[in-house]
């Protein structure tokens, strides 16, 4: 991704202009000073305008001074200024300043925010034009969350004590939290896992589960339709013995379709029919049919009747509620008449108020026409209550009628050993029959034919579609394949370098965030090699490698551009004004080693023609990397100079 910084801005407490820092795209920025005069407050600056969830500028002076701390970016949307407010005694501040467009112009002053940390992080990472899925569908997955643009940094980044670290190669992965996510998004920033594939990962995980409830579905059907097709001749046989089917039907032997034909043809037989030609029973049976019939028509009619008095029933008592009311606003507007005889009197006082008399007949009327819904109410009520009356008696007549057919059919199951055993064996046969009519249902369902099992297929057939696209052995494999393309651009970089083992190759390592030298005879870890100009060296190299990896790839979110803080501290850790030898070292070889750390730095962002920008804090000034190509001198803060301008200094003082 096109990022680089134009400007790092800082803006006081006090009335006093803001302090500008202005950087080069596509070189290599070196800000070079004495210690303490604000060098390593750079990156913390910078990350924390980034969004960062927690504020590392260093306290003291500079979080003392500072209102807000600001960076200019050249994207490929244009400018941007990113700002954020100085967060006091807290971890952090949300408040933030977002301003766009094609020239940025610096306020004097901010005094609000315009936008929060959290819109400003989803702004970059649309910028970025990252994914919004998870790496991982699974939810419990605990850190295979989305990638977000605060997880790119991590190869932005090198502060004094990561840029020769022999435990941790990255940003932030001294940390579990920031380690764990970043191993888990290190295929995706390879571009081994893009976003199509990150589809067909969530579509994959979707289609199966979907494809684990069909099939659980289907098992459940056929493991049912197995244990009753055990019992399909005991079925064809019952079927037989309740007429359903004719007598001389041949039950067919290990022929499962014609068996099923068989029952799906005794679902449609005639169960009243059957039941009313069977000779050789008690003729009470056709009385008692008939009553079946005759019961049933009554129950239908009784239900009706008994709807039709509930709803009369409703009516009534809606009447009786509507006479109420009214009645009690006559009971309120009696007192109408009263006031017209006391107001006939043209002296009363009453009469002699504004249109007093006008009032009082309107409330007289009011009062006539309540009256006269009053009288029509219980009109109402009474033809109510006939017809609740007669549908009533309906109901009572049909209740006795219903109870009088059952009563008979008692009787005639009472006197007749074959009426009850031909009752019981029509119960049998509707429960048989509903029964057979499920299983054939499920059996249907279970066939391989089925729209369950078509379901299945077709499930089937998407996942094999997206796994095409996406599976875990072919991430792994193009994985590896750009983790050995990074390691052989890192070893035509290591040459450059005071490494001990320029020319012996590398492995770049993502379960471990680290890398391992691979001897003909052993492989050693970073945390396994001694010596810090060992560590300094293969710090560079991968991190240039990365970033060379990285502008190769199309649309690659990762930000091109790196800070390293303090390279030359593996040479001089107390600076350069210190003249004491390391054993074995004269000063002429480390100042050489540093400048070709710089060297390195510079080969590379020259040959990105623009596509890298490199900003080195050091102690070493110009007469160390000086004459190199696209270097350029930033800032240089000794005696007075310094990130913070002594003038704010004067100005707090008393």
């Amino acid at each position: 991704m096109h990022f680089q910084i134009l400007k790092l801005i800082l803006w006081p407490k006090r009335d006093l202009p803001p302090r500008v820092l202005e950087f080069e795209p596509g070189m290599v920025n070196v800000i070079t000073g004495a210690s303490k005069t604000g060098k390593s407050a750079v990156i913390p600056i910078i990350d924390y305008c980034l969004a960062s969830s927690k504020c590392s500028i260093p306290v003291g002076t500079i979080r003392d001074i500072c209102a807000w701390f600001g960076i200019v970016i050249e994207t490929l949307e244009g400018k941007k200024l990113l700002a954020r407010r100085e967060p006091g005694d807290a971890k952090q501040t949300g408040d933030m300043v977002l301003l766009e467009g094609d020239d940025i112009e610096i306020p004097d002053a901010i005094i609000d925010k315009t936008h929060s940390a959290d819109a400003v992080k989803r702004k970059l990472d649309q910028l970025a034009g990252l994914s919004q899925l998870r790496i991982n569908p699974d939810l419990e997955a605990g850190y295979q969350s989305r990638v977000s643009f605060r997880d790119l940094v991590a190869f932005n980044f090198q502060p004094q004590y990561i840029v020769a670290n022999p435990l941790a190669l990255y940003y932030n992965a001294d940390s579990t939290d920031h380690r764990e996510k970043l191993k888990a998004i290190f295929p995706y920033v390879l571009g081994a896992l893009t976003p199509e594939m990150l589809m067909a990962r969530w579509e994959i995980d979707r289609l199966t589960r979907l494809l684990r409830q069909a099939e659980a579905g289907l098992r459940a059907v056929q493991n049912a339709v197995r244990a009753w097709q055990s019992e399909t001749n005991a079925w064809l046989r019952q079927a037989i013995e309740l007429g359903l089917l004719p007598e001389d039907t041949q039950v067919p032997l290990g022929d499962t379709n014609l068996t099923i034909d068989l029952l799906r043809r005794a679902t449609q037989a005639n169960t009243r029919a059957s039941f009313a030609t069977i000779g050789s029973i008690d003729p009470s049976l056709n009385r008692l049919a008939e009553l079946q019939n005759q019961e049933a028509e009554a129950a239908t009619k009784l239900a009706v009747q008994r709807q039709r008095l509930a709803e009369v029933q409703r009516l009534v008592e809606s009447s009786q509620r509507f006479g109420s009311a009214i009645r009690i606003q006559q009971d309120r507007l009696n007192i109408s008449e009263w006031l017209k005889a006391k107001a006939r009197d043209t002296d009363d006082p009453i009469v002699r108020i504004a249109d007093g008399r006008e009032k009082l007949d309107e409330l007289v009327q009011a009062l006539a026409g309540i009256e006269i819904q009053l009288r029509s109410q219980p009109n109402l009520s009474d033809t109510f209550d006939k017809e609740r009356l007669r549908i009533r008696a309906e109901v009572e007549d049909a209740t006795k009628t219903l109870a009088a057919l059952r009563q008979e059919a008692a009787i005639l199951e009472r006197r007749s050993d074959d009426v009850r055993q031909e009752t019981y064996r029509q119960d049998q046969m509707e429960r048989f029959l509903g029964r057979l009519e499920q299983a054939l249902e499920t059996f249907q369902r279970a066939d391989d034919g089925s729209e369950q099992a078509e379901e299945i297929a077709r499930l089937n057939n998407q996942i094999n579609e997206q796994k095409a696209i996406y599976s875990d052995a072919h991430v792994r494999m193009r994985t590896d394949n750009a983790l050995l393309h990074v390691a052989r651009i890192a070893a035509t970089i290591l040459p450059k370098l005071d490494g001990e083992w320029p020319y012996i190759p590398i492995e770049v390592l993502v379960d471990d965030l680290t890398i391992r030298v691979v001897h003909p005879d052993r492989k050693d870890y970073l945390w396994e090699i001694g010596s810090g100009a060992n560590w300094l060296a293969y710090h560079v190299a991968v991190t240039l490698a990365l970033q060379h990896f990285f502008r190769k790839l199309p649309n690659h979110p990762v930000p091109c551009f790196l800070v390293y803080d303090q390279p030359s501290q593996v040479y001089f850790p107390t600076g350069f004004d210190d003249d004491k030898q390391r054993p074995g070292r004269s000063r002429d070889q480390d100042i050489a080693a540093v400048r070709a750390v710089f060297t390195a730095i510079a080969d590379e962002v020259v040959a990105a023609e623009g596509q890298l920008q490199a900003i080195v804090l050091d102690h070493a000034g110009p007469d160390v990397w000086g004459g190199l190509v696209g270097i350029t001198l930033t800032a240089e803060w000794r005696g007075e100079e310094a990130l913070v301008p002594r003038s704010w200094l004067a100005s707090d003082s008393p």
